[in-house]
Formats: C-alpha cells, structure tokens, sequence
C-alpha cells in the first residue's frame, strides 16, 4: 500500500506533458489553479513544487518549470497571472488587467522613473493582497494598449496621461514623451489626443492636448522633438483647419 501511494504521487509523463504545454505559452510559467485545472492531483503538486523539485516558486501560486529560462520581467509577468491565475495567458482580454504606468513605462524603457511596484490598470476595482502591487481603476479602449512580449501593456500615449493623473513629476512624464517619440514607440496625435484632458487643469486651453504635448516636449529639453512635433502639428492644422492660439495661464 505505501508504495502505490507513493507511485501516485509521482508525477506521470502525462501530467509533465501536461504542464509543458500549458507554460510553453507562458514563458516557462504556470499557475497552480492552471495545473489543477489539467486535471493535475494535488498530491502530486505538492511534490512538483517541492523545494528543488521541478516547478520552482516565483511568487504565491506562480512556478517556473525547470529547466526554463526566466523571462525578461518574471515578477511583473507573475503578479499579471496572479490578477487572474485561471485563466491562460492566450485567452486573457484588457478584463484580466493591462501593464501600466511606471510598469509600462519600465517594458518599453522609457524614462528613468523607478519600477519598484507591479501597475496594472482593471476595468473594475480588484482586492490584491501583495503590497508590491498596485490596481488602478479604467476602462481601457483597445486602442490605449498593444502586446509586448505576451503582456497587455498601455501605450506611451496612455502612460503620460496615466502619471499626469497620479500627479507623477512633470519632468518624469515629460521625458517618457521624449524618449517614446524619438524610438517612434508612439506618435503625437496620440498624444495629443490623450493628453487633451489634462488641458485645462494645466492652465492651457480646454481640449489642447497640443499645447501639453509641446509644454512636456519642451521640458525634455530635446530641441529636435520638440521642432519635429510642431511641424507635424501644422502639418495636421493644415488639413483639419486652424486651432486656436496656444495659451497657457500662469497663475
């Protein structure tokens, strides 16, 4: 009897099959409720996640299979699984949370603000118990992030307007601007247009995405983006028509 207990807790080609399959597509990782989900004993994962055996802990409920490289950003990549760790990383919508801003900024190397919490954006309020990880609350449009690297990430557009929110240093935000524009990571009429409702607040016109654009440009101190978005902005003003004056209000 004891050794047929202990042969079925050992774990079956099948099952490492199993979890192959499952992180092949996570980037060597692989949930606990995903392997449950495979049909995987429990018993046989306490043995699998023993220490030194073959799924090593990255966080609560989050492996590396051995033998693995760890990917590019593996705590943030866990802390992602870990908002919905049922769910595989191919079937995941903006509804399972969206990389954000310090985090964002962090993937595509924006800036020099430190990365040191996991960001990501929810289209509804989410209890998280890590204390590393911060949850905010947005509807995203499909057109406020693309896919990096697997993971949902807001595009530099959505990053500036984000910190701009949580009132981040405006020479921060201004150099994320500057370093996305002169990689081509985004374009100026996104920003503009995510821009647009910090105008106001701001002490430009209501609605002048523009003039925050060229303000923050101006404070990344790089004469040639700022010159390249003021003719691509008359460039656009020659087909749309005139706006109004910049005109900013010093208070």
């Amino acid at each position: 009897m004891p050794f047929m207990a202990y042969n079925e807790a050992m774990p079956s080609n099948t099952t490492m099959r199993k979890i192959a399959e499952i992180a092949a597509e996570q980037w060597g990782l692989i949930t606990r409720r995903q392997a449950e989900q495979a049909g995987i004993p429990e018993r046989t994962l306490a043995r699998l996640t023993a220490p030194g055996a073959t799924l090593a802990r990255v966080a609560h409920g989050v492996y590396l299979v051995a033998g693995s490289p760890p990917p590019d950003h593996v705590e943030l990549r866990a802390a992602w699984l870990q908002l919905a760790p049922e769910v595989p990383v191919w079937s995941r919508t903006a509804e399972q949370g969206v990389v954000s801003h310090r985090s964002a900024a962090a993937i595509f190397g924006l800036g020099h603000l430190p990365a040191d919490r996991q960001e990501f954006t929810l289209p509804r309020r989410r209890q998280v118990r890590r204390t590393d990880v911060t949850v905010h609350v947005r509807k995203l449009d499909r057109s406020d992030w693309i896919g990096i690297g697997g993971l949902p990430v807001t595009r530099p557009s959505r990053i500036a307007s984000d910190l701009l929110w949580e009132n981040e240093d405006d020479e921060a935000v201004a150099r994320i601007v500057v370093d996305a524009l002169r990689d081509i990571q985004d374009y100026p009429h996104n920003f503009v247009q995510a821009l647009a409702p910090h105008a106001s607040r701001l002490g430009f016109r209501q609605g002048g995405g523009d003039q925050v654009l060229l303000w923050l440009a101006d404070i990344g101190g790089d004469p040639a983006i700022s010159g390249w978005i003021k003719g691509e902005l008359a460039r656009q003003e020659s087909q749309d028509g005139p706006a109004p004056s910049p005109m900013r209000v010093v208070h």
